[in-house]
């Protein structure tokens, strides 16, 4: 049974890993943490005339160089100062040449977020008249390509690493402090601080042309990696080369004087180690919530330390699981994990669920703000996914205790057994004894009755001394060498027999099954936190979408003018026709409004009155009254329409064929 089913486990897990990498693969460059929320001039505006400036509003702090904001002509040339500045914390503006000519601009940003994500983008806007312009604004990202993709698996790779660094240096400290001796404990905590010591080289490294060019030859410039060493996010990737320098300490005394104690000895150096390691472990996570999302938007002097708990818990979660695995399988036979620190392993990782469940809620407030944000922005489809991902570790963890439980209950009887057979060896080595002595003593009288045999055979013994010396040598030395053969078989016999009696415990291997499946969701669950940590929060996307700005994620154009036909019939005779209202350029700010009524037919003709209403339900404005002039048969115009903020807006008609006979017809538009 367990060659059988060991094996569908093992694929099953790799399965598992090669959806995680797919997923990995798949997420495309970072999503904009930063969205735009406003410009001036706005997205598809027609002005009268060029404008001295053009400025963007975002919805937290970037970071800006003089490439980061640049405004093209129609043969894109660029028509700006090429020295952006702020003027309101989140808006910052460019200087634009004088006496620009009519046409289409285009304007392209590539900024860096507050929490350390690239941001760019572009739109269009006109002056005078849209005229075709030879600069596409389609295809915009920042993040993305080759480097965005190794940058990506850097993130995973420090994350993964962080997670078992932690976590297998705490299930040795609290869980199996013996453990501190198995070679492959050793190994794996030392590879999770390998893997996060050479990523966050990597990422140090690729960071200057992930925010920028985006080209591979831009890793080796020194000059670009002395930009980034100013930034925050530099600064926390320094931080956390310096806080790993502290780990290797920890682990050194770990894995060598730790170990070298005796058990009573090893209580008064884990108080230490403790206290240091957890002290280590929070500046780890806190160069992850000091530069990324925890450290912006709403409550972020709460949202850090919660972050570094939902990091630390995470890590203690994970980490210890992998030690545990690897522990299961690949330990020893005689030094099996022990019943004890598989139960206090089970009681850390119930705790840390705990953990995760309290700071995960309050995460998820703080980046979504609204229910409907779970599933009409990306980053809440993927935190419904993690979400899963998570509900189902804990099934299977449910059945790891249950298994840890009979795996204790199975302990005194195994003990019992092992002492038995201790018993029965120690019993007939004092049969031997007793036996050997007893024949040395039989011998003895019969050597003292042959004393004349003996002395007859002296003389011959000693002829025949020097040559049996010479051949004995050679004899004692292959005997040696023999022996000790023969003890290294035995040796590997006996434990091969260890592993498989070890193995046969139904409840050990059980619990080997569950940890397996654990470790397994637990690889995708890394993956979705990594593309999590990357994606826009909901909270922002849904700001800028009720702003009326344009996130990275998607942008749309405005047209520039919005045209209305609504049909209507006061039910008298001559009451049917067709409304047609005219709004340009429809968008926040002055509009010119114009009405025409038609007959059935197409033919113009005038009512006794029409009057016109704008409102915005959403947040509760209006209805704005408007009152057009009478031009001409069936036409009716307004200038100056003043609408004060973009959004979906209702466009409501009265229309009055009679004294007694009128009617309400309305339509809904898009606005700025």
């Amino acid at each position: 049974m367990t060659q059988t089913i060991a094996p569908r486990l093992r694929t099953l897990v790799l399965l598992l890993l090669a959806a995680a990498c797919a997923l990995l693969a798949g997420a495309g460059p970072a999503s904009a943490h930063a969205a735009l929320t406003g410009s001036d001039p706005r997205e598809g505006a027609v002005v009268d005339r060029a404008p001295a400036q053009v400025s963007l509003t975002f919805s937290e702090s970037v970071s800006m160089d003089d490439d980061s904001l640049r405004v093209l002509d129609p043969k894109g040339k660029r028509v700006d100062d090429g020295r952006p500045s702020g003027t309101g914390g989140t808006t910052y503006s460019v200087k634009l040449h004088a006496g620009l000519p009519d046409g289409t601009y285009t304007v392209t940003y590539q900024v860096v977020s507050a929490d350390s994500h690239p941001v760019a983008g572009a739109y269009t806007f006109s002056v005078g008249a849209p005229s075709e312009t030879s600069v596409t604004v389609s295809g915009q990202s920042a993040g993305g390509g080759f480097v965005g993709g190794l940058y990506g698996v850097g993130r995973y790779v420090s994350y993964t690493g962080f997670a078992v660094l932690v976590g297998g240096a705490a299930f040795v400290l609290a869980c199996w402090p013996r453990g501190s001796g198995v070679r492959v404990l050793q190994r794996v905590v030392v590879s999770g601080w390998l893997a996060l010591t050479a990523a966050t080289l990597l990422l140090l490294l690729l960071r200057g042309s992930y925010t920028g060019s985006g080209k591979f030859a831009d890793i080796f410039d020194l000059n670009l990696l002395g930009e980034v060493l100013q930034t925050k996010a530099g600064a926390a990737l320094v931080s956390r080369l310096l806080l790993l320098a502290a780990a290797a300490l920890f682990i050194a005394v770990l894995f060598g004087a730790y170990d070298k104690r005796e058990d009573e000895e090893k209580r008064d150096l884990t108080f230490g180690l403790a206290v240091g390691g957890s002290v280590v472990a929070a500046g780890l996570a806190a160069t992850w919530a000091m530069s990324e999302h925890a450290s912006v938007g709403l409550q972020a002097g709460l949202a850090m330390p919660v972050d570094v708990v939902h990091l630390i818990a995470v890590a203690t979660w994970l980490g210890g699981l992998t030690a545990l695995l690897v522990a299961l399988y690949r330990t020893p036979a005689d030094t099996p994990v022990p019943a004890l620190a598989v139960r206090r392993f089970s009681r850390i990782a119930f705790g840390s669920v705990i953990a995760l469940v309290v700071t995960g809620t309050y995460q998820s407030w703080r980046q979504l703000g609204s229910w409907t944000a779970f599933t009409d922005t990306r980053y809440g489809q993927l935190l419904l996914v993690k979400i899963g991902l998570v509900a189902v570790l804990v099934g299977v963890a449910y059945f790891s205790r249950r298994w840890t439980a009979q795996l204790a209950e199975a302990v005194p009887a195994v003990a019992g057994a092992s002492a038995a057979r201790r018993a029965e060896k120690g019993a007939g080595k004092a049969s031997t004894k007793a036996s050997g002595t007893a024949s040395a003593k039989a011998g003895t009288g019969t050597k003292t009755s042959g004393n004349a045999k003996v002395a007859e055979k002296a003389s011959s013994t000693a002829k025949s001394s020097g040559t049996a010396k010479g051949t004995g040598t050679v004899k004692g030395s292959g005997g040696s060498q023999r022996a000790a053969q023969l003890a290294r078989q035995r040796a590997a016999v006996d434990a091969a027999r260890q592993k498989r009696q070890r193995d046969a415990d139904p409840n050990r291997f059980g619990l080997r099954r569950s940890v397996l499946a654990e470790a397994g969701i637990a690889v995708v669950l890394l993956v979705v936190t990594t593309v999590l940590t990357q994606t826009e929060p909901g909270r922002t996307e849904e700001e800028a979408k009720a702003a009326g700005g344009s996130s990275a994620a998607a942008s749309t154009p405005s047209t520039g003018a919005v045209t209305l036909d609504m049909p209507f019939d006061t039910g008298s005779q001559n009451g049917k026709g067709v409304v047609r209202v005219e709004l340009d350029p429809a968008r926040v700010g002055a509009n010119d409004l114009h009405l025409y009524v038609e007959r059935p037919d197409g033919t113009a003709f005038d009512i006794p009155e029409v009057k016109v209403a704008l409102t915005q339900k959403a947040k509760d404005i209006g209805p704005l009254p408007v009152a057009p002039d009478h031009i001409t048969t069936g036409h009716w115009s307004a200038s100056g329409v003043q609408i004060p903020m973009a959004g979906d807006w209702e466009v409501a008609v009265t229309v009055r064929t009679s004294d007694i006979d009128q009617v309400t017809i309305s339509k809904n538009t898009q606005i700025g």
